[in-house]
């Protein structure tokens, strides 16, 4: 897929543009490299993993420059929504910011107050910025292209969060709510238990709450037999199928199984 990042956003209007696109989360490998292997696999998007492992900025600002050379949207995940690096992310070229353990209304309000300029939010007004080529704007026109890029995605991942979802999707400045598959069955007492009925009718309110607020609908974590009912048809239009990590291991073992006696 390949977007316009300067004057458009990821998935087409307001986070959509009718079909499904697949990631892949980097952990480990943060380099420039790594949009070429994800674009050469056939992903259609990556994510800077920020909450869990060693990546950081300096990481997503590599990752970011090349994907907006090769017109892959990279998005970058922070620590959660008191994290002060959620502006920094986009400043550093994303094209959104992914913020893990949203619960409250109040949550959505502060993200969405750090992405968006004034007077609407209290992002503050950066100097030439990566998606506009570091090109000298005037501020206005600069604010008005940076937010028309920037995608703001809300992972629902607990009780609480399911609780207030509605609330957290209507929220002005959410595009997008996302699950963190395994931590919303842990965060309602299904721990390691994702084909359970409680979290499979967790899945369905978070896309019924997406849908009824025009927000798109993500998911990350699903194992592939679930990805179908849980995420597709439910439908999903930003899925993270795996990460770095897994392809890793998981493609080590198999070329280990192959030659092994």
């Amino acid at each position: 897929m390949v977007v316009d990042l300067k004057n458009g956003s990821c998935f087409g209007g307001n986070s959509r543009d009718g079909r499904s696109h697949f990631g892949l989360a980097l952990c480990l490998l943060g380099r420039a490299e790594s949009i070429l292997l994800a674009r050469g696999a056939g992903f259609d998007f990556v994510v800077v993993d920020m909450e869990h492992g060693p990546l950081g900025l300096g990481n997503l600002g590599q990752v970011a420059a090349a994907g907006l050379a090769a017109g892959m949207p990279v998005f970058g995940r922070v620590t959660g929504p008191t994290s002060g690096d959620i502006a920094r992310v986009l400043d550093c070229g994303a094209t959104g910011v992914i913020v893990p353990h949203v619960d409250t209304p109040e949550h959505a309000q502060h993200i969405a107050s750090w992405c968006r300029f004034g007077p609407v939010g209290r992002r503050a007004l950066p100097g030439p910025l990566p998606g506009l080529d570091y090109g000298i704007v005037p501020a206005a026109e600069l604010c008005a292209r940076a937010e028309a890029g920037a995608q703001v995605i809300a992972m629902i991942e607990s009780a609480e969060g399911l609780e207030n979802v509605d609330q957290i999707a209507a929220t002005q400045g959410i595009d997008m709510l996302m699950i963190g598959s395994n931590d919303l069955a842990d965060g309602i007492g299904r721990r390691g238990q994702l084909e359970h009925a409680d979290v499979f009718a967790a899945f369905e309110r978070i896309a019924q709450a997406a849908r009824d607020n025009d927000c798109a609908f993500g998911v990350m974590g699903l194992p592939a037999g679930l990805v179908n009912s849980y995420a597709l048809e439910l439908g999903a239009t930003a899925i993270v199928v795996t990460n770095d990590t897994n392809l890793i291991v998981e493609g080590g073992a198999a070329a280990l199984t192959k030659v092994r006696r």
